[in-house]
């Protein structure tokens, strides 16, 4: 074997390397990600060495140009104490894919008589007008909410945009240009970043996708009540992006994607299939009268039919209205639900039930799930009738004291004239009640709800089950399985909902379901056994969809949470909250939870810290005060900054405060 002198091998490998960075085309695009000493790592050191990463709340993309650089997101701002690290002395420009808090919750940091701030054009509202998207009376139909329950998560502060981004239009940056693209989905109005180096595209994707071709989290997504419209965005911007034929995509959460192409096909193809099982299980819009019921009969009182010998509901006539009665052979009278048309035809009702039904007086109106819009005649029922409102005792305050809560649908939010109502009786999960010689069952249910019941008894020869809005359809019709909305701000994980409640049911074996909104459904067993099939494949679905293994964290808005959401401070200086953090885990969670207060408002303890055994919830009892002196008036978003078992999750959730009367 001939020897070859030291000096010549040295020659070759640096020619050889030169070579490399003259045409970095002919490397892989799937090249392996660099990790320095600094803590940044560079996700294509051949075709792009000046690009870094720095991982804290969000993936933080510095892009260098001598000692100059553009941000692509912010994170908690920490990567601000290491750009000398990387020679960086000034960052010109932050680009934000989207508003989301943890992209942003560093900007009190930012000096912007230098920096400048580049956002979506269609966000930049969310960024400038924070607490215009945090409601303190929320209302139905409010932009960017879930029936009053808000899907946004802007910064606690305004942001103001130097630059708003049209989608379709081009950011230049020194030598580089940085393609816009529309790619909402994760945010109402998320933007996708791609500079092309050669035949090389690079996409900067916010939220769009995460690594293993999987959604950065599903309460983003989730933009109206189970009819899948945000669902369908993100599939529209994976097949925008699919179409760009991409080397390398940059997401904000998780690993570089170094073969996008197979990743964003796959994923199109998870969310399609997700999307068929996801969408209500029964006909919502076309749904014909047998759909709804073909069981009861019509009566001589107008907008009435009758089920059983002793229980009535409304007719076709009132499609997806509530209101069932059953009444006793004594004239008394027990309603299931009351909400959704007006007090004249209430009124006209009982006079036809008192005429022809034998009706004397109504003991009580049953509520059999936190939403509104089944006890908006309420008041009416008690103030003229003598009613009283029954239901579980879990329920309760949900009903009373609505705007406590950051919940979906809550009665306050349909301004029908009351903002909460009395319940004289609340019961407990397991509770029998005696009424007119029947024994009645009261469980707790849940489903498209956790604060929802069963009340069920054997009624004329049937067992007769009142479900609320957990399922609905025709269960002759073997297409349907019947589930409702799946709507994570209903407080709805499935299995403490879905999976529980089905399971619940199809155990309970009852001959006919009462459906709210007028179902009436029949020989129900093999319906029940497919809903209860469903809320298993659903879970299977959200767990392949979801990076994390416990899914919930990525699901529910709620793991951490503060009761009550709203406080008042527009008299006393001093509140009580209680803030609750939930361990989803099979294993003890560590946490760090610290509450972002504005100026002027201090909190006993500021940081809740510790660790919480496996699936369970720890509460921590916090005192808030304020000095008005210097506290901002009007509403005030406090968010909560949350690290758990050393990962810095940021400003996922908040709770608001408020220091003076205000139209919002």
């Amino acid at each position: 074997m001939c020897s070859i002198p030291s000096w010549s091998l040295r020659v070759a490998i640096v020619l050889c390397m030169i070579l490399l960075n003259l045409f970095p085309n002919s490397t892989s695009a799937q090249e392996k990600p660099v990790t320095s000493t600094s803590g940044f790592r560079q996700p294509a050191p051949k075709i792009l060495p000046n690009l870094f990463v720095w991982t804290d709340t969000c993936n933080v993309y510095v892009i260098r140009d001598n000692d100059k650089a553009v941000l692509i997101d912010l994170g908690d701002g920490t990567v601000l104490d290491h750009l000398d690290d990387i020679g960086v002395k000034h960052v010109e420009w932050i680009l934000f894919t989207h508003h989301h808090r943890e992209q942003c919750q560093g900007m009190n940091r930012v000096d912007r008589t230098k920096t400048k701030i580049a956002a979506p054009n269609s966000e930049q509202e969310l960024f400038e007008k924070p607490t215009d998207f945090r409601k303190w009376y929320p209302k139905l139909g409010d932009r960017f909410s879930v029936y009053g329950a808000s899907y946004v998560r802007p910064p606690q502060n305004a942001i103001r945009i130097d630059k708003a981004l049209e989608p379709g239009k081009v950011f230049s940056w020194h030598e580089m240009d940085f393609r816009c693209l529309d790619t909402p989905g994760h945010s109402p109005g998320g933007m996708t970043y791609v500079i092309t180096l050669g035949e090389k595209k690079i996409a900067f994707t916010g939220g769009v996708i995460h690594d293993d071709a999987k959604m950065t989290t599903w309460f983003d997504s989730e933009w109206d009540y189970g009819f899948a419209k945000g669902v369908d965005t993100l599939i529209k911007s994976v097949e925008l992006l699919t179409d760009q034929e991409l080397d390398l995509v940059l997401p904000s959460q998780g690993e570089f994607i170094q073969n996008p192409r197979t990743q964003l096909k796959a994923y199109q193809q998870k969310l399609a299939a997700f999307r068929q099982s996801y969408v209500r299980g029964y006909k919502v819009f076309e749904s014909t009268e047998q759909d709804r019921d073909s069981f009861s009969k019509p009566t001589v009182v107008p907008l009435i039919s009758q089920v059983t010998p002793h229980l009535y509901k409304l007719s076709h006539e009132t499609k997806g209205k509530n209101f069932a009665i059953i009444i006793s052979d004594n004239g008394k009278g027990l309603i299931l639900d009351c909400g959704l048309f007006p007090k004249s035809m209430l009124e006209e009702i009982i006079v036809g039930l008192r005429a022809h039904m034998g009706l004397k007086e109504i003991d009580a109106f049953w509520i059999s799930h936190m939403h509104g819009d089944h006890f908006l005649l309420g008041p009416t029922l008690k103030q003229k009738y003598g009613a009283q409102a029954w239901t579980l005792d879990r329920i309760v305050d949900k009903c009373e004291h609505p705007r406590r809560y950051d919940y979906a649908a809550l009665v306050s939010a349909y301004r029908d004239g009351f903002d909460g109502m009395k319940i004289e009786k609340g019961f407990r999960d397991g509770e029998t009640i005696q009424w007119e010689g029947y024994q009645i069952q009261v469980d707790w249910m849940p489903g498209q709800t956790e604060f929802g019941c069963c009340l069920w008894l054997e009624l004329d020869g049937k067992r007769v089950a009142f479900t609320g809005d957990n399922l609905f359809g025709n269960p002759a019709d073997k297409k349907q399985n019947g589930h409702e909305a799946v709507v994570a701000r209903n407080s709805a994980i499935f299995e403490e909902g879905y999976l529980y409640g089905s399971r619940y049911l199809k155990n309970l074996k009852p001959d006919i379901v009462m459906g709210s909104h007028s179902y009436v459904m029949d020989e129900p067993a093999d319906f029940l056994h497919r809903y209860h099939e469903w809320s298993k494949q659903i879970i299977t679905l959200y767990r392949d969809l979801l990076p994390d293994k416990d899914y919930e964290y990525l699901y529910d808005p709620y793991w951490v949470s503060a009761y009550p959401y709203r406080i008042d401070f527009s008299k006393d200086n001093v509140q009580n909250i209680t803030v609750t953090i939930r361990n989803f885990r099979e294993s003890p969670q560590r946490h760090r939870v610290k509450l972002k207060l504005p100026p002027g408002v201090k909190a006993e303890p500021t940081v809740l810290e510790g660790t919480i055994g496996p699936k369970s919830r720890q509460n921590y009892k916090v005192k808030l005060s304020i000095d008005r002196s210097t506290v901002s008036q009007g509403v005030n978003i406090v968010p909560f900054d949350i690290t758990l078992d050393e990962k810095h999750y940021g400003e996922l959730f908040d709770f608001l405060i408020r220091v003076q009367e205000t139209n919002k």
